[in-house]
């Protein structure tokens, strides 16, 4: 457990926040449009992303992540479905809980310096 960093936390909560964004249609009822096909989109995008950076972590797979939880955040506006009260709930708050996880990650890279090793 030494190993688990702040980071890997966040990156942890965004794969359980892409995989109940994935299966939201089928738990509460989406309508088969617009919201449906966006949360499995959005919930695929974000959980692999999330694999992706507990693989390996790279500063650019945050800011995909936060780009894509700011599209979730808006899309209920955009696509039209903000008429669909629980779609909507749904996609803001993990709209902002993935966009807020990535950017605490990437404030905590820019907050510490990347180690310098020698080649000894």
């Amino acid at each position: 457990m030494e190993n688990w960093t702040n980071a890997r936390f966040c990156d942890v909560a965004n794969l359980i926040l892409g995989a109940f964004l994935f299966l939201s249609p089928w738990i509460f009822g989406f309508d088969a449009g617009a919201a449906s096909q966006n949360a499995y989109i959005a919930g695929i995008v974000i959980a692999v992303l999330a694999i992706a950076a507990l693989a390996a972590f790279a500063v650019w797979e945050e800011w995909l992540n936060l780009i894509v939880g700011l599209w979730t955040l808006v899309a209920p506006w955009v696509l039209g479905f903000q008429g669909a009260r629980t779609a909507m709930t749904i996609h803001v708050i993990v709209g902002v809980a993935v966009a807020v996880l990535a950017a605490i990650e990437l404030w905590m890279m820019s907050q510490i310096p990347p180690r310098l090793t020698t080649g000894r």
